[in-house]
């Protein structure tokens, strides 16, 4: 079962956006994203507040995420966040097999 974890980051002086411009630059988002397991690993940023970025990390199960938590990359990510002094915000989601209701379905375009 897949699990997706939204994270907000948090900062001051626009330190989150660059946050995520610097993980994307030095190539810890592309090895993140290479490693066994990852979806999808993705940077938004919530148009009424500009000090946050939200990363969406979605992982095939519970194991993906533990073993990403275990490798030298959350050290990088780690020292990034304390030069930027951010702070996190957590959500969790578990993927639902059933996948959308029809009754949700009428809502969506696509």
């Amino acid at each position: 079962m897949s699990v997706t974890v939204n994270i907000y980051y948090s900062g001051v002086n626009g330190n989150a956006k660059k946050f995520a411009e610097e993980m994307v630059a030095s190539g810890i988002v592309n090895d993140i994203r290479a490693e066994d397991g990852n979806i999808r690993y993705e940077y938004f940023f919530p148009m009424e507040d500009t000090e946050t970025v939200l990363l969406i990390d979605s992982w095939k199960d519970q194991k993906s995420i533990d073993f990403h938590h275990a490798s030298p990359m959350m050290k990088k990510i780690t020292e990034l966040r304390e030069k930027y002094d951010l702070h996190m915000k957590a959500e969790r989601y578990m993927f639902d097999e059933a996948g959308i209701p029809a009754t949700d379905k009428a809502f969506i375009k696509e």
